[in-house]
């Protein structure tokens, strides 16, 4: 599972919120297209630009107290 922190928002704020955590759902198509797609606040998955995102790499412990949250 791969995790990304929300660094911009600007048109999304009632789906993402600023510096938070957001799983990353692995979509070859979006990432072709400059997109990520990620859980949101509704628990769905979604398409957003990826600029909005800053990939993060998690210790393996930490991702998986994480999930267990999730």
């Amino acid at each position: 599972m791969t995790w990304a922190v929300c660094v911009k928002n600007d048109g999304f704020e009632a789906s993402l919120e600023l510096r938070k955590l957001y799983r990353i759902v692995e979509d070859e198509t979006s990432a072709q297209r400059a997109c990520i797609r990620v859980i949101d606040e509704s628990g769905e998955d979604y398409v957003f630009p990826a600029n909005m995102f800053q990939p993060l790499q998690i210790a393996h412990n930490i991702e998986e107290q994480l999930e267990a949250l999730a």
